[in-house]
């Protein structure tokens, strides 16, 4: 007897688009502690997303794969829902943007400003570099 896994409604949010919304069998993303992984009828929660990739498994079993910056999900019984200030797909990405953010945001931590635009820079590091390690996965 074949087991039928279990969906449940995932939405991803950006202050620009959904980018996301369908049933799924799992979404992880990464948490500051590390990351996570949700299932249809995980305990609900709100936590904080940090800025690494998300992977969802679609309803055919098969994993995509898109990059995601800072944000928040929560899990609620009747799915998940993302917010978060970027979301996009391997192919949305331009490498030699993101090549530029991440000489740009070295250079800026590099001269050690302020605390704030130091953290920020931490930021924009973060994003260069898992928007360019997201676009290498997919050239593979």
């Amino acid at each position: 007897m074949a087991v039928v896994p279990k969906l449940f409604e995932l939405n991803i949010f950006t202050p620009e688009r959904l980018f996301f919304s369908d049933k799924v069998e799992a979404v992880t993303v990464t948490l500051p502690d590390g990351r996570a992984t949700f299932l249809a009828g995980h305990t609900p929660l709100v936590a904080p997303v940090e800025v690494a990739t998300t992977l969802i498994k679609k309803d055919d079993g098969e994993w995509a794969e898109a990059f995601s910056s800072e944000g928040f999900v929560e899990v609620r019984r009747s799915g998940v829902i993302m917010f978060v200030q970027t979301c996009e797909w391997p192919e949305e990405i331009d490498a030699k943007r993101a090549e530029d953010a991440l000489f740009r945001a070295e250079e800026a931590i590099r001269q050690r400003r302020s605390i704030a635009e130091y953290q920020k820079s931490k930021i924009d590091l973060a994003r260069a570099v898992e928007r360019l390690r997201v676009t290498r996965l997919k050239r593979k």
